[in-house]
């Protein structure tokens, strides 16, 4: 039964922690392949310093996989991103990996968590409302495609407390 899960979920145990400055490089890496204008290494590097932002890394044993990462003010935050790596999709880890991200920043006293989603994009708006996300506005021609056309933005949001 182990060696199933270890190959399942890629050689190893699925853990959730805090990112560090050494894993810019893999983040960068996988925002990339998974977003049209992808962050590189020195905006992670610097998300990663500044005191407001809270970026969790998901490893499959020593491989890191996936990311999300928040920036708090006061008692709110903004999701920024989250990110699974193409080869570890479809298996549950988003959602894993955003309802811990969520308790986290319920740990550091945020009462709410808003965030911004391409409108077309069924899977992310999926996984957003399934952990209780809500619409609540939208942002015309917010996102551009990598033909530069328009596509607009849901604003949704969720209260943690």
């Amino acid at each position: 039964m182990m060696h199933w899960l270890s190959a399942l979920w890629g050689g190893g145990p699925v853990v959730i922690e805090p990112a560090t400055q050494r894993d810019a490089p893999a983040l960068a890496r996988i925002h990339g392949a998974s977003f049209h204008r992808g962050w590189g290494e020195g905006e992670f590097e610097s998300m990663l310093s500044e005191r407001n932002t809270l970026v969790h890394r998901l490893r499959a044993g020593q491989k890191l996989v996936g990311f999300s990462v928040s920036r708090m003010a006061a008692d709110e935050a903004e999701l920024l991103s989250i990110a699974i790596a193409e080869s570890h999709r479809g298996r549950g880890l988003s959602n894993k990996l955003l309802l811990t991200h969520l308790g986290h920043l319920a740990g550091h006293g945020i009462r709410t968590v808003f965030l911004e989603v391409e409108e077309n994009n069924q899977p992310a708006r999926r996984l957003y409302q399934r952990a209780g996300f809500a619409i609540v506005g939208r942002r015309e021609r917010y996102y551009r495609q990598a033909g530069g056309e328009p596509l607009n933005a849901l604003l949704m949001r969720r209260d943690l407390s």
